[in-house]
């Protein structure tokens, strides 16, 4: 039987989920001979020792202790303004890195680290868990294969079905950063196209707390890729009728819609139609539940050499410097182009 230490960082509403996932997934990896155990640290150390005693895991007192006591891979679930530090402990540690997205508040803040990790030849995988979603994965494949033909109109949508809260907000860098940046680095994954322009609008109708904070709960991109193709982006913090994740593919030949199923939290207007029928989901834990599971074994596959990074370093400092380019779209009221490639190489 094959052992594998994990250390996770940071026991928040994310990072419990991770330290569970992590637990499950020995029920799957034992029968590969693999057996994986977690040690955790936390600054809110009677929180954390309390999950720790929960999961059966190992409570370290710091960071340092963690990575000093021999872990083959470390995750990062932390606030954002800790992610560049927690990297490069976890690179200069030698070890693979698991870490939430994004890489940095800001991609002008990231860029400096793509180039540590490079020198240091480390090994980082980004949270994007929407890569390993089944819906998502079976758009790639449709696409790839030509089944779609060509792409006319990409749709994404994200809408929580009630905000977090305004504290979270107020450091979290904007709405298209926070929440949209999953749906500009799926429109890339996918299509395997660069986005050349975006141009962003938004409205703030709900809590004028969200206001007072500099962010929107409502938003919209409009953004055009490197072969002429246009989409959407839309996020909202107010959709009652439950938390909606979808993409809709309209190709030449075949159109697809991601996110369409029996939770789909919209319903018909048309009389007589009563799809779907399931009770939509809440939380993004909820709808993409599998997909965090199918991403945390990734990346303990990663730690034994056992796959390509599923997401890199550079994929997320793309996504994440087209939602810089929303926001200031969305400021000064004008497209903002980019060149995707030139930024991540400066």
């Amino acid at each position: 039987m094959k052992d594998v230490i994990l250390g996770l960082v940071g026991v928040g509403r994310i990072g419990v989920m991770h330290a569970n996932n992590i637990t499950a997934l020995n029920g799957d990896l034992n029968s590969r001979g693999v057996r994986v155990s977690l040690r955790l640290t936390d600054v809110a150390e009677g929180h954390a020792r309390g999950i720790a005693d929960g999961l059966g895991a190992e409570f370290l007192p710091s960071v340092e202790a963690l990575l000093a006591s021999g872990v083959d891979g470390l995750v990062i679930a932390t606030g954002t303004g800790t992610h560049p530090e927690l990297i490069r402990a976890g690179v200069d540690a030698g070890i693979p890195v698991f870490c939430e997205k994004p890489v940095a508040i800001n991609a002008a803040q990231a860029l400096p680290l793509l180039d540590y990790i490079r020198s240091n030849n480390g090994v980082v995988q980004i949270g994007h868990q929407r890569r390993f979603d089944a819906g998502y994965l079976e758009a790639k494949r449709a696409y790839e294969s030509g089944e779609l033909g060509w792409i006319h109109t990409l749709r994404a949508v994200t809408c929580d079905m009630t905000p977090p809260p305004v504290e979270f907000l107020a450091t979290s860098g904007g709405l298209f950063r926070d929440c949209s940046v999953h749906d500009f680095d799926i429109l890339r994954w996918l299509t395997g196209r660069e986005i050349v322009e975006v141009y962003a609008t938004g409205s703030n109708n709900g809590d004028p707390a969200i206001g007072a904070v500099g962010d929107l709960d409502t938003a919209l991109a409009l953004v055009t890729l490197d072969d002429g193709t246009v989409g959407t982006v839309s996020a909202s913090r107010y959709n009652g009728a439950g938390h909606d994740v979808r993409l809709e593919i309209q190709g030449s030949n075949r159109s697809l819609m991601v996110g369409l199923d029996e939770k789909t939290a919209l319903v018909s207007a048309e009389p007589g139609i009563t799809f779907p029928h399931g009770e939509p989901h809440k939380t993004f834990a909820e709808r993409f539940h599998q997909a965090y599971r199918s991403e945390m074994a990734a990346f303990i596959e990663l730690t034994q050499g056992q796959r390509e990074n599923p997401c890199s370093p550079e994929d997320a400092v793309a996504a994440s410097l087209v939602a810089d380019a929303a926001q200031e779209s969305l400021a000064t009221g004008v497209p903002v182009q980019l060149n995707l490639q030139a930024a991540k190489e400066s």
